[in-house]
């Protein structure tokens, strides 16, 4: 299915009510998911400008078998996009009408006085009852429950850097930073602050103040067709994202299960940290999902690493094949509120009920991996705001069981940490565009506890061990030039 024809089945699946953005996205049996789901996302960001520019330009009318959807895809990329680099009779039939619509979008700006196209997607002032910004489209969270990170109901997906992960399975960060350097982008060094993230813009990157590996760019920076890309040397992938595998840390020739993985960047960040040296086995039951998680890490150049299609809930812990698991990365179902990028049919507020459901599976699988005998360290995280899946699910589970685990304070030079629903709340982390310039996410993570031992580490084993990048070097310092290189990208 071409790319166009494919984003308006989505969007036309989302109007109708056929499920949420990601599911409508890996269901589509399009073979690049992120390339759509990045197209429909922004197709979306801008559809109030998009359909006044349809209506003005009376497109719909001059082309009867034009499909709104499709007409809404063609004219975002046309004006907004790539400038239509596929499409067919589409890209010819959207390019008569190019004059005419970028005049109408021309007296758009003059009407409301900006320069720029992206100006016209300033949030309107739509103050909630904390005070706090709420973006055109968004639901007020209002009624779902009194668990929620105000912080991170503010801002724009607009102000969200493009982050993107170098992938050391296949290069390193000094040869990306050259390749990217000979495309006329200017690196800028490490970022002292998220305020000189915020500040990027043009064909400028920064290294990431807190994640080794992490390169930070301008929001709207696509890099999908980008060589690097395409042949997995970077992983396009947000920093709240990244941030379970780092955390979790294990050192190579770990056991470590990812028990929720597809669809699969989170998988590929482990194998990348253990050097693909060791055994990771990688869970979900959704076999479309498998399938693309195996094309994203056949991509990425993993090994060692056992798909399963499974609902992790059904695997012994008692089996030999895992006797030797000791770190487990859990990031089961949510509600997903945290993601900027949401579109209709995305649950945004929901029901006390699905909130209810949804905590008690998790609190069911989180239980079910602490019970795997040889466990030494486990990352629980969400991509929710909500309380009720987070803190509350973190200390329900505590609770049960007792002293056998303990909460390490993640990432202490973190500036948002946990709402205080319990004593040791602090020690968890969440993430918001607001103050982290990230998705929404939350992530807690948990060490067994055994008498006489050391109290639990707030470094992941790997960095303390493996220091990345440089020996002795605070996880995100600038990386320093390797003796032997990997795969020199011309």
């Amino acid at each position: 299915m071409a790319l166009y024809s494919a984003a308006a089945a989505v969007l036309v699946g989302l109007e109708r009510g056929e499920g949420g953005l990601k599911s409508l996205v890996y269901n589509s049996g399009f073979p690049h998911v992120r390339q759509l789901y990045a197209l429909v996302s922004e197709t979306l960001r801008y559809a109030s400008v998009l359909e006044k520019l349809l209506d003005e330009a009376a497109l719909l009318q001059a082309e009867k078998k034009l499909a709104p959807q499709l007409a809404k895809v063609l004219v975002y990329d046309l004006l907004f996009g790539k400038g239509l680099k596929c499409g067919g009779r589409w890209k010819a039939l959207a390019r008569r009408h190019r004059a005419r619509l970028e005049a109408e979008l021309a007296r758009m700006k003059v009407r409301h006085k900006v320069s720029r196209s992206e100006d016209l997607l300033v949030p309107e002032k739509a103050v909630s009852a904390a005070g706090e910004w709420a973006r055109p489209g968004w639901a007020p969270f209002a009624g779902s429950g009194g668990g929620l990170c105000l912080t991170c109901l503010a801002p724009a997906a607009s102000h969200v850097p493009r982050y993107v992960r170098v992938n050391t399975l296949k290069t390193c960060m000094d040869d990306v930073i050259d390749f990217f350097k000979r495309q006329g982008y200017a690196y800028l060094g490490k970022a002292a602050s998220v305020e000189e993230l915020k500040a990027l813009s043009g064909k400028k990157f920064l290294l990431d103040l807190h994640l080794p590996e992490l390169l930070v760019f301008p929001s709207q920076t696509d890099f999908h067709d980008n060589l690097l890309y395409t042949s997995g040397h970077i992983i396009l992938q947000d920093k709240a994202s990244c941030l379970p595998a780092f955390l979790l840390g294990p050192v190579a020739g770990s056991h470590v299960i990812d028990a929720c993985a597809a669809p699969g960047n989170k998988t590929s960040h482990l194998a990348a940290i253990l050097k693909n040296k060791g055994q990771i086995f990688a869970f979900d039951v959704d076999p479309k999902r498998v399938a693309t998680m195996n094309t994203l890490l056949t991509r990425a150049g993993v090994t060692g690493c056992q798909l399963a299609q499974q609902d992790f809930l059904t695997v012994d812990p008692r089996d030999p094949k895992y006797s030797r698991v000791t770190h487990i990365l859990l990031d089961p179902s949510c509600s997903g509120s945290g993601m900027v990028t949401r579109g209709p049919g995305e649950e945004v507020a929901p029901s006390a009920e699905r909130l209810q459901a949804l905590a008690s599976f998790q609190r069911r699988v989180f239980n079910h991996a602490l019970s795997f005998p040889a466990l030494r360290r486990l990352v629980y995280s969400t991509c929710s705001l909500h309380q009720e899946e987070n803190e509350d699910v973190v200390q329900a589970v505590l609770q049960e069981w007792g002293s056998a685990f303990r909460l390490v304070t993640a990432l202490p030079s973190w500036p948002c940490r946990g709402l205080a629903a319990f004593s040791g709340a602090e020690s968890c982390l969440r993430a918001s565009p607001a103050e982290t310039l990230t998705h929404g996410f939350f992530v807690a993570v948990l060490e067994r506890y055994k008498e006489g031992t050391a109290a639990p580490s707030s470094l992941p084993a790997a960095v303390k061990e493996n220091p990345q990048p440089g020996k002795g070097v605070e996880p995100g310092a600038a990386p320093k030039k390797r003796k032997k290189k990997k795969q020199r990208v011309k």
